[in-house]
């Protein structure tokens, strides 16, 4: 989940696994799988950075409960 913002300056919460594209119109347009989108004041290289932090915590979470539950690190990859 990443927080981005409307363009009427509202903040809200998308599921950024459910993206299917993003276009730059000049304003960033997020296509979801379903079709639906929003139009969001980031520009597309901040949503990427913003996918990819998310995405990094969730691995270094996996990675810690691994370490605590096995003892030892569980690679994903």
């Amino acid at each position: 989940m990443i927080k981005l913002t409307k363009l009427n300056k509202e903040p809200f919460i998308i599921n950024c696994g459910q993206i299917e594209r993003i276009e730059m119109i000049p304003e960033s347009k997020i296509i979801m799988m379903n079709k639906d989108y929003y139009v969001v004041r980031e520009s597309a290289d901040e949503i990427v950075e913003k996918i990819i932090d998310y995405n990094a915590k969730i691995y270094e979470w996996h990675q810690k409960m691994s370490i605590e539950q096995n003892g030892e690190e569980n690679l994903l990859w």
